[in-house]
């Protein structure tokens, strides 16, 4: 099995870049994806949400109310450490589930958005960083994704900066160009990744 480490500023295009390794064939573990489901409504995730940040995030129907944490937490970085205390353990342990489901000739693509923040590139046997300038993820958050200029440039600056998402990769895509341009590199990336995962030891 091959653990990859994939990652990528908000806006540099990591969701389509593992959108496109899983259709060649990867097991994709999405952290994002599971940050959601461990504060599901029921879950033990939910409720020490709750009880560290009160009642007023909770939407009507009992469902986290996430643009109203995000605003909370994107501007007090004690707070937001505080959300990642609770639920980064969470995601960690499911992520882990996921991993041993998978079979001993897997390629396994952790997408983790904050990989770089958190120093969790040791966990894997390469990291792959999505690459994009700063203004062309500003430009695709405003302009795609219709947020305010305000809090696109508060969510990148509660990220690492590229130069500290690029000291740890292994291999790099650069996404700063047209979708078109993404395809030709994401497949060579793919085909670096077979022929890694075919080097590795057998022993497990």
């Amino acid at each position: 099995m091959l653990k990859v480490g994939l990652t990528g500023g908000i806006g540099a295009g990591k969701s389509e870049v593992s959108r496109l390794l899983e259709t060649y064939g990867a097991v994709l573990i999405d952290a994002d994806k599971i940050a959601r489901e461990v504060v599901a409504p029921g879950t033990p995730g939910l409720v020490a949400v709750v009880e560290a940040f009160g009642p007023e995030i909770l939407s009507p129907d009992g469902t986290l109310d996430r643009p109203k944490l995000g605003s909370i937490v994107f501007a007090d970085s004690d707070r937001l450490a505080t959300l990642n205390s609770i639920v980064h353990p969470l995601v960690g342990a499911r992520s882990m589930e996921l991993e041993k489901a998978a079979g001993p000739d897997a390629v396994v693509i952790h997408d983790v958005p904050l990989l770089a923040e958190n120093n969790l590139a040791p966990l894997y046997d390469v990291v792959v960083v999505v690459d994009a300038s700063p203004e062309t993820q500003l430009d695709r958050l405003v302009r795609l994704r219709g947020m305010a200029e305000s809090e696109a440039r508060a969510r990148m600056a509660a990220q690492a900066t590229r130069e500290q998402r690029r000291a740890i990769a292994d291999l790099v895509i650069d996404n700063d160009g047209p979708l078109e341009n993404l395809e030709p590199q994401v497949r060579k990336v793919w085909a670096e990744l077979i022929q890694r995962a075919a080097a590795q030891p057998r022993s497990r």
